[in-house]
């Protein structure tokens, strides 16, 4: 290996440029954090030859750029010690205090997650990320200058795959995180390094325009600045102006969101103009359009409205000097500061965010909201989508009829508008009035929407809703809802099953009965012995049997008609003769569906589709897995469950049954889920032929005039003689329906 010796910013240079904009800051601690890390790493070397240090020592530098407080700008000089050296957290808790050791340990934590990323899941780490920001946003502060300059030096990395791995992780995690908290040039870095390592040919390709943009109109930011400067001038505007080409990322982004090519994207230049206070960033507003003639939709005013991340700013697009396309971004200094150092702007040194910094305060609500999901017991895959929806969607900004303003991510609809307002307006919401105008629940808002939420005691939230809810916290409790609701109707569902088989038998079913055989259930209540029994989790006979040990069961006795299995009059082919097999209830495969049996002992092989959820729990078990196939069903009709919502208006029904009948199925059950005075839901259970047959059905349903929205459903209503799968099983408890038998 070639050794490069980079020159390391000397001890005093760290100091000084601390001191700069913090003069009480103790420089006795950085000091002796600088010698002491550089002696912990001693001879270690990156990839690049370069001495180890210097990564700690450009981390430190970086922080210093958004004037972080002392014990920050030490962390950074100490966060790989505990890590690479022997170095431990009770020697830095003994040398620089608990501060510091807290916030080197936090680090600490999140490096060792990436090592073990590849046998973790990234959902678990990035909640444990989140966690770890919630208890001190300076961690992350640390962490995403730490990636950064391994971003600036991964080119030294020899395998292509780790590069690819950590330039994937950077932008889907660390480059919008960076945004949230309103570090708007560490994300475009983050991005544009990354972009460089997953598609370098159509970076190099938009580089080329770009130089070739240049060199065709050499100068022209430039005079295009003097211009704008000159323009506020003259109106007694005074105005620092800066103007840049957008990066290489940011080009490719706006070419693939609007389906466009470089010679028709115009915009690639942006100015900034920073003036004295407010009035004149509204007054430098006018001298713009005034001037030059903007761009329809293209005006945004984050000083009346600011992102959640504290951002202020006016934007604007004009047919600008030079008939050039250019955004220009009007703000005061402070905004400015805010715009360049994102949530370290508000910091205050050797304290926490100021409460009462309203802006502040703003740029940390998403970060609370992401906790609250935690807190929420959502699990680490859910929370993760959750996550990555509201860290990428850009906000819409609503009003209630009082005029208090709801930031919501983009695509919102009135679901997610209710759930934020209160989980109890969420829940009993049965449509809204938007600008006053009654509207469907599904319909997304708009920027400067009026949204009132009709609400009745009657109402229940509906499974449709999470398929057009956007943000996390209405998923959230739209599951919770359901998974109690859900739970409560298996708990009830057992309880009858169990009375009927013990009154069977001569006996009185009793919570005291059924308590004393928990232990051998291996349940905890019994209210978890009638939820397993409700699903088919649990057999009541085996209920019963452990109850009452002593009892001789009849052979020859009769089951209940709730507890015979019916045959389907369908065949798989695959399995050893002799070997029974039932249609999986919480997928409802027919003919033409992808298969796979799993082996459950005692039970049998158990039918699922290739995509329902079971098998990815027993992902770990796939050597019980067996490839089925469908044997020719000779026309055999199956049952398929599917979902409709219609407007509510006289007639509907009639014309789904009368589409339904046109299109070659029989309707062999139908229940209406959810009404409301703008439409109602209803399951229908059609017979087909097979799963071809199955989505011509539902395609013809689409284009119907009543019905609004029509898709297979998943799962068994739990109002019949079986429930529907559970959210996730429980400990101890099985995770099987009662399903179809045939042998």
């Amino acid at each position: 290996m070639t050794v490069r010796r980079n020159k390391l910013m000397r001890q005093a240079t760290l100091v000084e440029r601390v001191r700069a904009y913090d003069p009480d800051a103790d420089e006795s601690v950085l000091n002796r954090a600088y010698v002491f890390a550089m002696q912990a790493h001693g001879p270690q070397l990156r990839a690049s030859g370069d001495p180890y240090f210097s990564h700690p020592l450009e981390v430190a530098g970086i922080l210093t750029d958004l004037k972080l407080d002392t014990a920050t700008i030490a962390t950074a000089l100490l966060h790989d010690t505990v890590e690479d050296t022997s170095a431990t957290i009770a020697d830095i808790e003994t040398r620089f205090g608990s501060e510091i050791a807290g916030l080197v340990d936090g680090v600490t934590k999140l490096t060792q997650l990436e090592l073990f990323s590849e046998r973790t899941k990234q959902a678990e780490n990035f909640r444990k990320l989140m966690l770890a920001m919630s208890n001190d946003i300076r961690v992350l502060l640390v962490k995403l200058a730490d990636r950064l300059h391994n971003m600036r030096t991964l080119s030294h990395i020899p395998s292509l795959e780790v590069r690819q791995r950590i330039a994937q992780e950077t932008i889907e995690i660390y480059a919008p995180l960076a945004g949230r908290i309103g570090m708007q040039n560490f994300r475009e870095e983050l991005e544009d390094l990354s972009f460089s390592v997953i598609d370098p040919e159509a970076r190099e390709s938009i580089v080329r325009r770009m130089e070739l943009l240049d060199a065709q109109s050499l100068g022209r930011i430039t005079r295009i600045a003097d211009e704008i400067r000159r323009k506020l001038a003259e109106s007694g505007i005074e105005a620092w102006v800066q103007g840049r080409a957008k990066r290489p990322y940011s080009i490719w982004r706006k070419l693939k969101d609007k389906k466009t090519n470089f010679e028709q994207l115009s915009d690639v230049f942006g100015f900034r103009a920073v003036v004295a206070n407010v009035e004149d960033c509204y007054r430098a507003l006018g001298v713009l359009h005034r001037t030059w003639r903007m761009i329809p939709e293209r005006f945004k005013d984050f000083i009346s409205l600011p992102k959640t991340n504290g951002y202020r700013s006016i934007h604007t697009t004009v047919l600008g000097p030079e008939n050039q396309r250019v955004e220009v971004q009007i703000r005061t200094q402070e905004m400015h500061d805010v715009a360049e150092r994102g949530v370290a702007a508000h910091w205050r040194y050797r304290e926490k965010v100021d409460e009462s910094d309203q802006t502040a305060v703003r740029a940390y609500e998403w970060l609370r909201d992401m906790v609250d999901l935690i807190e929420r017991g959502e699990s680490p895959e859910e929370f993760y989508e959750h996550s990555k929806l509201s860290l990428y969607q850009d906000q819409v900004f609503c009003f209630t009829p009082k005029g208090n303003l709801i930031a919501l991510p983009r695509g919102a609809t009135p679901i997610d508008f209710a759930y934020f307002v209160h989980t109890d307006v969420g829940n009993t919401a049965v449509g809204a009035k938007v600008n006053g105008v009654h509207t469907p629940l599904h319909t997304p808002l708009k920027n400067g929407d009026q949204v009132e939420i009709i609400c009745s005691r009657e109402q229940t939230p509906s499974p449709l809703w999470e398929r057009f809810a956007v943000t996390g916290r209405a998923r959230a409790e739209i599951r919770r809802f359901l998974r109690h609701a859900q739970r409560d109707q298996q708990v009830s569902l057992g309880r009858k099953i169990l009375g009927k088989v013990f009154s069977d038998e001569g006996f009185e079913l009793t919570d005291k009965a059924v308590d004393g055989v928990l232990r051998k259930l291996r349940l905890a209540k019994a209210d978890d012995v009638y939820a397993a029994v409700g699903r088919g989790a649990l057999r009541a006979d085996d209920v019963l049997q452990a109850v009452y040990p002593e009892l001789k069961r009849d052979p020859n006795r009769k089951r209940p008609a709730y507890l015979e299995p019916k045959s389907t009059g369908l065949s798989i082919a695959g399995l050893t003769e002799g070997i029974g097999y039932r249609l999986g209830q919480c997928c409802h495969p027919i003919p033409g569906d992808r298969i796979i049996g799993l082996m459950v002992p005692g039970e049998g092989c158990i039918v699922h589709t290739i995509d329902c959820e079971v098998l990815e729990r027993y992902q770990d078990s796939m050597a019980d897995w067996i490839d089925v196939r469908w044997k020719d069903h000779g026309g055999a009709m199956s049952v398929a469950r599917i979902v409709v919502r219609v407007k509510n208006a006289p007639g509907a029904l009639a014309a789904v049954a009368n589409v339904i009948g046109q299109n070659g199925a029989n309707i062999s059950n139908l229940k209406i889920s959810s009404r409301n005075p703008l439409y109602f839901e209803f399951q229908v259970d059609a017979e087909v032929r097979d799963a071809a047959h199955l989505e011509n059905l539902i395609r013809a349903l689409k284009v119907d005039s009543t019905v609004e929205a029509v898709e297979r459903m998943r799962g068994l209503d739990p109002d019949e003689h079986g429930l529907a799968l559970p959210a996730r099983p429980e400990a101890g408890q099985g995770i099987l329906p009662l399903e179809h038998t045939q042998h």
